[in-house]
């Protein structure tokens, strides 16, 4: 401990401050010197001192009020006062009550004083050890939210790498493995500074489950430019045999004793990692299902333009129960359009049964009405815990003759020459035993559009329904010629960048 220590010595007598030096010099501490207290105050700001030895009368200002503007800038430094003349009771009260931490009154004895010197060294460098590794705790619980609230798998590892260069002050990397198998990197280069994604390759052949740590040559990582004359010491955690694991990469210097917070860090940060990629494999195996229970093709018919978009919703949202329908039977269109209840898993599966039960039913020559009347009585005896909206459309296409039918479902836009309207066809939704309206009829006229949608493309959390629905017939009211592009431009203006809801759109032209 002594020989890490550095002494200040304050005195402006040249004799005694030779005896004081002298007596901790031997004793193996580096030793500075200072004859006021002007220069002692200088020294303790710009140089790294662990112990003043303050006399209390000097020639500029008193010891006592060093003391207080020593403390007052540096409250871990300890300071132990000295005094040929303050030695009364009186004196020594006053002294520690404005902050020394040891009175020495004269004539002191060399053993004395180096003991002092190493009593009141023990109890600020134990201080010192609990204030470092509060302050390094306190950055690895911000580090633990962030990482856990992160949005998207790059973004964790960001966070992770951000968090490792604040709490350790040092350059630092975090190296990771996505579900789909690519390994990135986040990297910061200073302890405050923006990390960034960069692509690297580890090898993992070798690590154990659990939690290592291994210093090694920053050859290994040379992700950033590391400190010279350092090395790198490296955390990996690995939670199971088939995952691969997780890397923390920070100086050796900036590491304490068995290297308990990083090791901590790394076993946090993996934890996040595996939950992410749980999740991201499960939501891709989720969407997969989705997508392959929605038609497959749109169908080619003489006199019809047909468009469709199909967006899940964001990684970080469970799948919803979404869909449209588009098929000819019998010489006419069949478009139909819902949404189940509920972002999960099993709403998909319900929205694949409803699907099939719609086509079903319309094999078998159903008007949309009793389309709609024959999947209410199958949902309320076989599903009688679900909701849904749905939409149902019967189309003649050399006609334009429509038949549609609607329960609970938003209503279609009708844009004709730059003119927008709604089809309301109000009904109850599905799953609820009501009364429901006859089938609506009309003639869809040339050049005529009909949009159907899901309520992804027009809620929002923050704007009412109708705000919603006033967005969408402004945004119709042109329709491109291009009937892919114009639903690409609808989910470009409608829908927020990260899509919180499914989104289904299904545009229909007649030529």
């Amino acid at each position: 401990m002594a020989a890490q220590s550095t002494v200040l010595v304050v005195d402006d007598s040249r004799t005694k401050r030779y005896l004081l030096v002298s007596w901790l010099t031997r004793a193996g501490f580096r030793v500075l010197e200072a004859q006021s207290g002007a220069e002692a105050l200088a020294r303790v700001d710009t140089e790294p001192i662990d112990l003043v030895v303050l006399d209390v009368r000097l020639p500029d200002v008193s010891g006592f009020e060093v003391c207080e503007r020593i403390k007052e800038a540096h409250p871990a430094m300890p300071v132990i006062h000295v005094s040929a003349h303050a030695v009364d009771v009186k004196d020594r009260a006053q002294g520690l009550t404005r902050g020394a931490d040891a009175y020495l009154a004269e004539p002191i004895e060399p053993d004395e004083l180096v003991a002092t010197a190493h009593a009141v060294l023990r109890y600020y460098q134990a201080r010192q050890r609990a204030e470092f590794l509060a302050e390094r705790l306190l950055g690895l619980a911000d580090t633990t939210v962030a990482v856990h609230t992160a949005k998207t798998f790059a973004r964790l590892i960001q966070e992770a790498a951000a968090g490792a260069a604040r709490i350790f002050k040092s350059p630092a990397a975090v190296v990771a493995e996505t579900s789909d198998g690519d390994c990135l990197a986040g990297i910061v280069t200073e302890p405050y500074g923006d990390a960034t994604i960069v692509p690297w390759t580890v090898d993992d052949r070798g690590v154990p489950i659990g939690a290592t740590v291994r210093v090694t040559d920053p050859a290994e990582w040379a992700l950033l430019p590391w400190p010279a004359d350092d090395t790198v010491t490296v955390a990996a955690a690995r939670l199971r045999d088939d995952r691969p694991p997780l890397y923390v990469v920070v100086p050796t210097s900036t590491q304490t004793h068995r290297t308990p917070v990083l090791v901590q860090l790394a076993q946090t940060v993996a934890a996040a990692v595996e939950a992410q990629r749980s999740f991201d494999e499960e939501h891709r195996i989720a969407v997969t299902l989705q997508r392959s229970l929605l038609p497959r093709r749109i169908p080619d018919i003489n006199g019809l333009d047909l468009a469709v978009r199909y967006e899940p919703a964001s990684a970080r949202t469970e799948v919803g129960g979404d869909f449209y329908e588009l098929v000819m039977l019998d010489g006419h269109l069949l478009l139909a359009i819902g949404d189940v209840a509920g972002h999960s898993l099993h709403a998909a599966t319900v929205m694949a049964e409803l699907r099939h039960a719609v086509r079903a039913y319309a094999v078998e020559g159903h008007q949309p009405g009793a389309i709609l009347h024959r999947v209410n009585e199958l949902m309320r005896t076989l599903l009688p815990a679900e909701l849904a909206t749905l939409c149902v459309l019967l189309l003649e296409p050399a006609t334009g003759r429509v038949r549609l039918a609607s329960a609970g479902h938003l209503p279609p836009v009708l844009t004709l020459d730059g003119k927008v309207e709604f089809v309301q066809h109000s009904a109850p939704l599905l799953g609820v035993r009501a009364e429901r309206p006859e089938d609506l009829e009309f003639v869809l006229p040339a050049g005529a559009t009909l949009v159907f949608y899901t309520d992804g493309l027009i809620e929002r959390r923050d704007a009412t329904i109708d705000d919603g629905l006033a967005a969408l017939a402004a945004a119709a009211a042109q329709v491109d010629d291009d009937l892919d592009r114009f639903c690409e431009r609808l989910l470009v203006e409608l829908a927020p960048p990260e899509i919180q809801d499914d989104v289904a759109v299904v545009a229909l032209r007649r030529r």
